[in-house]
């Protein structure tokens, strides 16, 4: 018989193996870290967003994105993470920080 469905980060309700269940609540505790410095992350990016939308500098920087890629594959190799996962995740990050000061440019705020 299996175990019902339970909340998110209700590990204990859905894993009967208390290792198992030791691993997932450190994901779990991981995953909101990560929603935490992610948010923490946009908070600056929009108050970039706003000073290039008041002082009509370009949305995007490709120099900077360039360098900032080669910075993160090199620390991604260090510590034994995939560089191309590392890259596209950033990649990720950075499309939607680029689509957010284009919109602070088009709304003239951030």
């Amino acid at each position: 018989m299996s175990e019902p469905m339970s909340r998110a980060g209700d590990t204990a309700a859905t894993t009967p193996d208390p290792v198992l269940a030791g691993y997932r609540a450190s994901i779990d505790n991981i995953d909101a870290a990560l929603i935490h410095i992610l948010a923490e992350r946009f908070r600056i990016t929009q108050a970039v967003g706003a000073y290039k939308a008041q002082t009509n500098l370009p949305a995007s920087d490709p120099g900077r994105e360039e360098r900032q890629i080669a910075r993160l594959r090199k620390l991604a190799e260090e510590a034994q993470l995939d560089p191309d996962f590392g890259e596209k995740f950033l990649r990720f990050i950075i499309d939607e920080v680029i689509r957010h000061h284009e919109q602070a440019k088009a709304n003239g705020t951030s």
